[in-house]
């Protein structure tokens, strides 16, 4: 919740939510109180939250969203004032991509291009940028298509094509040489766009994610599985608009799945954002990836299979060198994105990154002697 909820907060209301609607109602609540009680810190997560399960429609949505914001940007404003943290606008198509900087400390070991996936904010990862630079690293943090501001104020949709705005952040900033990070569908994302721009020479996948179909359907049972690929293949799209109507009427996390789907996508009905959905993967342009890459997994991810990992290591055929490492729950780091031990997630990071910019440099002076 940008860091800053309260867990004994959430244990008051949490048996009163059990759709959008009472979600959105709750955490409004406690953004109030949290208010009235000068405790920006979860005012700003609560806000932010409840707008995270309200669907596309309520005018809620933005409001709640740009409260939290603006919150969050004050609240936070001497890392802007003091000039800790920068800000840019990148042009990019109709939209300005939003990236915030923060500069190494002490002598900069390398840059790293750092972005979350399907459903998040850029202000999520805020410390974890600040941490990273405290170790050494430049970097730069953006919200793309999709995601954030860009698709809740700006209207962007996602795009697959993820080397565009990647792209146009590189040319903009003159980047070269860099590692990128994405977190949660940032795990293709970043791949994908690796494949297509080689001033990326390091690729932090921080989820395992070959397909984003083949995520969703891993949790499938296998009759479902055989079924949808059947109608995707005949292009029934009644029956699955159909299917997934009545599944939405019985599971409110298949229905927020589908909903956010549809509005982050620009789709228009499940199957149109189902056929969306196979575009994004990385195994299709696994074996034009030649830098070096980390894929990083956990063990006990509610949305993410980490067997599938065995279909993303064979889609990279060429890669220079291949690292995966899985979070397990003895080190309190098996949930989503490797929630609960976000610094042992982060120290991996950075001895990986360490260990292949050292390897490169060692290569270097060999071949100069």
């Amino acid at each position: 919740m940008w860091n800053e909820g309260d867990i004994e907060d959430i244990k008051k209301v949490a048996g009163k939510i059990y759709n959008s609607k009472t979600w959105k109602k709750e955490l409004i609540k406690l953004g109030d109180t949290a208010m009235l009680e000068d405790r920006i810190k979860e005012a700003i997560a609560y806000y932010r939250m409840s707008e995270f399960f309200m669907y596309d429609g309520d005018p809620d949505k933005k409001k709640y969203y740009v409260k939290a914001s603006k919150l969050f940007y004050d609240y936070y404003k001497e890392y802007f004032e003091d000039g800790t943290v920068k800000k840019y606008e990148v042009p990019y198509e109709e939209v300005k991509l939003p990236v915030m900087y923060a500069k190494a400390v002490g002598v900069r070991k390398d840059t790293i291009l750092l972005h979350g996936g399907n459903d998040s904010y850029y202000e999520e990862l805020f410390f974890a940028m600040l941490y990273l630079a405290e170790h050494g690293f430049d970097v730069y943090l953006f919200e793309g298509p999709g995601q954030g501001g860009v698709m809740r104020v700006q209207g962007k949709p996602f795009t697959y094509q993820w080397e565009k705005p990647v792209g146009v952040i590189l040319d903009y900033l003159k980047l070269c040489d860099v590692t990128i990070m994405g977190a949660s569908l940032g795990g293709m994302l970043a791949p994908r766009a690796a494949a297509f721009d080689k001033r990326i020479k390091r690729v932090v996948a921080w989820s395992i994610f070959p397909n984003f179909l083949d995520v969703v359907m891993a949790m499938a049972t296998r009759s479902q599985k055989l079924f949808l690929h059947i109608c995707m293949k005949l292009k029934t799209k009644r029956i699955i608009n159909f299917a997934f109507k009545v599944a939405m009427s019985k599971d409110e996390m298949v229905k927020w799945g589908a909903e956010h789907g549809m509005y982050a996508y620009e789709a228009k009905t499940p199957y149109d954002y189902i056929m969306k959905l196979n575009k994004f993967q990385m195994i299709d342009v696994g074996p034009n990836l030649t830098q070096d890459v980390l894929v990083i997994g956990a063990s006990n991810d509610h949305f993410i299979d980490y067997k599938l990992f065995k279909e993303e290591m064979d889609a990279l055929t060429n890669v220079h060198s291949l690292t995966f490492r899985l979070f397990t729950e003895k080190e309190d780091a098996a949930n989503h994105c490797n929630i609960g031990n976000t610094k042992l997630l982060l120290d991996t990071v950075i001895n990986w990154i360490e260990m292949m910019t050292n390897k490169e440099e060692n290569s270097i002076k060999s071949w100069k002697i």
